[in-house]
C-alpha cells in the first residue's frame, strides 16, 4: 500500500468535513484517474460533486493519465468565484 496526502480546499472542504487526511491506496492506483475513484469511495459526499474540481499533483495542476506516487501531496481545489 502507499499513502498520499489529500488536501481539500473551500466547497469541497465542506464536503468531506475535513482540511486534509492521508489516504492509503492500492498498488494498482498509479494515475489521477484511478485515484480520483478512490476518493469518491471513500469520500461518497464527493459523488456527483467533481464535475469542476481541480487537481495538483506537489504543487502542479494534474489531469487523468499523470501518475500518483507514494508520498505525493494531491490538493483538490473546486472552481474559485468571485466579483
Amino acid at each position: 500500500m502507499k499513502k498520499v496526502r489529500v488536501l481539500y480546499f473551500a466547497g469541497v472542504r465542506d464536503l468531506v468535513g475535513i482540511p486534509d487526511e492521508e489516504l492509503e491506496l492500492p498498488d494498482e492506483t498509479c494515475n489521477l484517474d484511478a485515484f480520483v475513484r478512490l476518493l469518491v469511495a471513500a469520500r461518497p459526499a464527493l459523488d456527483g460533486r467533481l464535475g469542476g474540481v481541480r487537481f495538483a499533483v506537489n504543487e502542479t495542476f494534474a489531469v487523468g493519465p499523470d501518475p500518483v506516487a507514494p508520498g505525493d501531496v494531491i490538493a483538490v481545489i473546486p472552481p474559485v468565484a468571485g466579483g
